[in-house]
């Protein structure tokens, strides 16, 4: 599950707290480690920490314990509606019609891509109570394996994914979730492989957009490698996209520990309709599920983006929000 990201949800605290990390800290009383910082000065730096800090990593780790909770849920790939089975009859040579098509729902299907060594359980309180609750009633998420070791074939099984629920239901466009990870295979499949014919709106959450250097030690991991500044994916993503008929919106938070620099979680290309909205008093794992969020990302998808520049005139560009969870 989480194992080289799981103490990163208490990591800024500890770094407020015990400055000098990483080490072992000495305790009063006993000989101090050569090196390492003394617990001496620590009820000082208490008094001056930041309660939106000491909350951000109380609920960091909260989202921690409950998630891994969840996690053996959703490791099996969620059921797919039964597809009708088309009648046939021996003595009639010609073939049956197809079961005619599901009318296209009002709103496009919403499709979850979750995160690094993850699965669909991170999206269980934004499905439930944010989306269905709302009106979104086509919801679907995309297990990809923890093995997976290229973002291009991930992005490549998304596509197929989708190009299977447009099928199903018949609508000709989706809209998209990616946390972390999940939206950097989003926007791959959108910029790369054509994806924008498909996805109407592309919502990421702390998505390493120009990557992250944290956890160094995680580069034995290939697909942690891709999402290092300079690799080769995060190259193609700064590529031309004219035309790209997908709206992006990228939420990023101020206490987000995973993205290094924080800034890597906003979205910047010339081609791209972007809007990057701030999120302040949260970390990483709190983006898919706290509510405010949520909120968020409702309002997203039901604000209709233009379908490219051409269309509606105007020039593609950037936008900046902002969301403050008290």
């Amino acid at each position: 599950m989480k194992v080289t990201t799981a103490a990163l949800p208490l990591l800024p605290l500890f770094q407020r707290l015990l400055p000098g990390l990483p080490g072992l800290p000495g305790l009063p009383g006993l000989p101090a480690v050569p090196g390492l910082p003394d617990l001496a000065g620590l009820p000082g730096r208490l008094t001056g920490l930041s309660l939106t800090l000491l909350k951000a990593s109380a609920l960091e780790a909260a989202i921690l314990a409950g998630h891994l909770l969840l996690y053996p849920s959703g490791i099996i790939q969620e059921r797919r509606p039964a597809q009708v089975p088309r009648p046939t009859d021996d003595r009639d040579p010609q073939p049956s019609p197809p079961p005619p098509r599901l009318p296209a729902p009002v709103s496009p299907p919403v499709v979850l891509v979750h995160g690094f060594i993850d699965n669909r359980s991170v999206f269980l309180l934004l499905r439930r109570r944010s989306l269905a609750q709302h009106g979104r009633h086509e919801i679907e998420s995309l297990n990809y394996s923890p093995l997976t070791c290229d973002i291009r074939t991930a992005a490549e099984l998304l596509g197929r994914h989708i190009e299977e629920i447009c099928e199903r239901t018949g609508s000709e466009r989706v809209d998209v979730v990616g946390h972390s990870l999940g939206g950097l295979i989003a926007r791959y499949y959108v910029q790369r492989l054509g994806g924008d014919l498909r996805v109407r709106t592309l919502v990421t959450l702390g998505t390493p957009h120009s990557g992250t250097k944290v956890v160094p030690l995680a580069n034995a991991h290939p697909i942690v490698r891709q999402m290092r500044p300079g690799s080769a994916v995060i190259e193609e993503l700064t590529w031309p996209a004219p035309g790209c008929r997908t709206r992006f919106v990228s939420f990023w938070s101020d206490l987000d520990r995973v993205m290094d620099p924080l800034e890597t979680a906003c979205l910047d290309h010339p081609d791209l309709s972007v809007e990057n909205v701030r999120v302040s008093g949260i970390g990483h794992l709190a983006l898919p599920v706290h509510p405010t969020v949520a909120t968020g990302i409702r309002q997203a998808l039901d604000t209709a983006g233009p379908e490219t520049a051409e269309e509606t005139g105007t020039e593609t560009g950037k936008r900046s929000g902002g969301l403050t969870v008290a």
